[in-house]
């Protein structure tokens, strides 16, 4: 499939996954188009759009978790930053993402250790 074409298939099938969870695409287009086209050449090399953002391992168990969209998987942290780890969606009060911070994972396990979350 054309590229272009997979691009806007894929922002149509995300879309249907991420607005009943209370996120959308980040209103920054260039970084939600850069970001797609990285997940089609993820698809087209290894079978499924995976996160442009966060490695593979070779484990099927970790990898599948990390299949755009990942929010389900990674959804309590992911709240916090009100982001998705790469940007690609935010939650839908967003209107600025450059304002939001990332969260390391081990700054959220602690901030949940705390009660921070």
């Amino acid at each position: 499939m054309d590229p272009e074409k997979r691009k806007q298939k894929l922002r149509e099938m995300f879309q249907r996954v991420v607005d009943p969870l209370g996120y959308k695409f980040s209103p920054d287009e260039e970084i939600v188009d850069f970001l797609l086209e990285q997940e089609v050449m993820l698809e087209q090399k290894h079978g499924h759009p995976f996160c442009p953002c966060q490695g593979l391992t070779g484990e099927r168990e970790h990898d599948m978790k990390i299949v755009c969209p990942c929010i389900p998987f990674h959804r309590a942290h992911f709240d916090a930053m009100k982001r998705c780890w790469c940007g690609l969606y935010v939650h839908k009060n967003v209107d600025d993402p450059n304002s939001l911070a990332q969260i390391s994972v081990s700054e959220f396990r602690d901030m949940q250790k705390e009660g921070k979350t």
